[in-house]
């Protein structure tokens, strides 16, 4: 591939990463909007020794935003560092995905709340690593020329 090839691809990428991006933001809010306002789930996490934690839309969006945003960044870093990058970085997305359930072990919540929060995880999970693999140099070799 020459360097203008590779120089037309990269606006592409960059603007399909950053829809994926936005994308799972957009699932958790759509989660958030049927769990909260409409389901009547008043989302509230309370861990031993902290005060009670009242997730709100800002809440999921900034959270969504900032792990989608390093989920793109280690994507990248693992692209230039190595020819497995996507491989491995799915694989770490689904541990991460995994090791998110870990304080609904030792969370109080009501089960509306950890039943909305799970789905969150899963909704943004499922949106961002499709598409971000979708972007990624494996998936597009069989698209060169």
């Amino acid at each position: 591939m020459t360097d203008q090839q590779n120089m037309t691809r990269a606006p592409g990428r960059l603007r399909s990463r950053a829809l994926a991006v936005v994308a799972s933001v957009a699932a958790a809010v759509v989660v958030w909007v049927v769990g909260e306002p409409l389901l009547g789930n008043d989302l509230v996490v309370e861990q031993p020794g902290q005060a009670p934690l009242d997730l709100g839309l800002a809440a999921f969006i900034t959270i969504t935003l900032g792990a989608s945003l390093a989920g793109w960044a280690v994507l990248a870093l693992l692209e230039r560092i190595t020819q497995y990058g996507p491989r491995i970085w799915a694989g770490l997305a689904i541990a991460v995905i995994v090791v998110s359930y870990l304080p609904f072990l030792s969370a109080e919540m009501s089960t509306g709340s950890a039943v909305v929060l799970g789905l969150v995880h899963l909704a943004v999970g499922a949106v961002l690593i499709p598409l971000l693999l979708r972007t990624t140099r494996a998936s597009n070799a069989g698209n060169e020329p």
